[in-house]
């Protein structure tokens, strides 16, 4: 078993001369770099527990949380939250994020969940997410149908539709 790095960038050596971008008070937007929470955005490599208090206030309180010791890049923590959004940190610094469809059982989310920045999101049809550009099927995934849409995003399509988006590090056990 093993996992995808996500090849987080050094925090020391990334260009941050714009401030990552707010956006609406009840909205979340998943970045290639980070997310934001209302008014609050994080890169990848933000503290644990500002990332998960800016998303409590947005989404509802976390759903559950724990650490997956079996990680190919180390023991890698996660946070779920309402709406099908899982966080990952690694030493306390957020290393990536993902975001499924909703399960029976999970909470509403009180406020929004979006991918920041395109027309591909949770549900959307098979051909959206083809038609976007950067699409590439990841034809040796052993996960199911994978994708990517660039070099920093990717995601799975169940029932022709995007079942699944993530970004950064995973612990996904191919």
């Amino acid at each position: 078993a093993g996992c995808d790095s996500g090849e987080v960038p050094n925090p020391a050596q990334a260009d941050r001369a714009a401030p990552a971008a707010a956006v609406e008070d009840n909205v979340v937007d998943l970045r290639t770099d980070g997310v934001a929470a209302g008014s609050e955005a994080f890169y990848f490599a933000a503290g644990r527990s500002e990332v998960e208090s800016a998303l409590a206030r947005v989404l509802g309180a976390a759903m559950n949380s724990g650490t997956n010791e079996e990680c190919g890049a180390g023991p890698v923590d996660f946070t779920d939250f309402p709406g099908g959004l899982a966080v990952h940190f690694q030493q306390g610094r957020l290393v990536g994020w993902n975001w499924r469809l909703p399960q029976d059982g999970d909470a509403r989310p009180q406020g929004t969940i979006r991918l920041a920045g395109g027309e591909v999101q949770l549900g959307s049809p098979r051909a959206v997410a083809a038609a976007t550009p950067g699409f590439a099927r990841i034809d040796a995934s052993t996960l199911g149908e994978e994708f990517s849409l660039g070099p920093s995003i990717g995601g799975f399509l169940e029932n022709e539709a995007v079942s699944m988006l993530y970004a950064g590090t995973q612990c996904f056990m191919r």
